[in-house]
C-alpha cells in the first residue's frame, strides 16, 4: 500500500468576519431576515482558521461572482 503526501491531506478551512454571544431566546427568534450584529467593524481583518488554529489575516475580495479572501499577514503559531 502506497502512503500519499501529507502535503495532500485536506484540512477545512474558515474565514471568520466576527463573534457575538447571544442568549438562547435570541437565536431561538432567529428568522429570515435577521440581522445580527458581530463584534468586527467594515473593513477590519478577516481571520482564516485551518483545522480550527487561526493562521492568516486578510480582506475581503470578489473574484468574479465568487468571494475569497486576500492574505496580508501569516500569523505565528504563537498568536
Amino acid at each position: 500500500m502506497k502512503i500519499g503526501s501529507i502535503r495532500e491531506v485536506k484540512v477545512p478551512m474558515q474565514v471568520i468576519i466576527g463573534e457575538t454571544a447571544q442568549t438562547v431566546e435570541n437565536i431561538a427568534e432567529i428568522g429570515v431576515g435577521s440581522i445580527i450584529q458581530l463584534d468586527s467593524f467594515a473593513g477590519e481583518p478577516l481571520d482564516l482558521v485551518a483545522a480550527g488554529e487561526k493562521i492568516a489575516r486578510g480582506e475581503v475580495v470578489v473574484i468574479d461572482e465568487n468571494f475569497g479572501i486576500r492574505v496580508t499577514e501569516i500569523l505565528s503559531s504563537k498568536e
